[in-house]
């Protein structure tokens, strides 16, 4: 067998006997990652909650786009519309280790990640994206919860 054929077949056994062992996150702990948080870079404030209307499993939560750093007009997806109020984030669900999995889509290209939620400590959510399934090809950001005003339009204060 082949060296990669090895490492498949390693990350695969992992993959299968790890998460039986490792605490998973409960419905309960969505309390830690729920609210609003802003991004990174403080051009963007996203709030996380429950999906839907509240009707579906509240295990299972999401993330709208509610303000912006920006001049003139609204920013806009790839699609044309208005970036303001779409759902970035969605299909959290409790994963290992008081993480949430699920998946994040880049407005501007269109494009759906896999990603990975959770609170390290309180007001502070780390966000990682990754590619084809694997954590470690990703990169985390680190979020702060948001406690300011949003204006007209999904504005943010300067």
């Amino acid at each position: 067998m082949g060296r990669l054929a090895r490492l498949a077949a390693w990350l695969a056994v992992v993959a299968l006997i790890a998460p039986a062992g490792m605490p998973r996150a409960r419905a309960s702990d969505a309390a830690a990652v729920s609210g609003q948080w802003l991004a990174q870079e403080h051009d963007g404030v996203i709030t996380i909650g429950a999906c839907g209307t509240g009707k579906g499993d509240a295990a299972e939560l999401c993330g709208r786009l509610i303000g912006m750093q920006y001049t003139g007009a609204p920013p806009k997806d790839v699609w044309g519309r208005p970036q303001c109020g779409i759902v970035m984030l969605f299909g959290f669900k409790p994963g290992d280790e008081g993480r949430w999995d699920g998946r994040i889509l880049d407005p501007q290209t269109g494009r759906l990640y896999s990603a990975r939620i959770w609170s390290p400590r309180p007001d502070v959510l780390n966000l990682r994206g990754y590619i084809l399934g694997m954590p470690f090809l990703g990169e985390t950001q680190t979020w702060t919860r948001y406690h300011g005003k949003i204006g007209p339009e999904c504005t943010m204060p300067p």
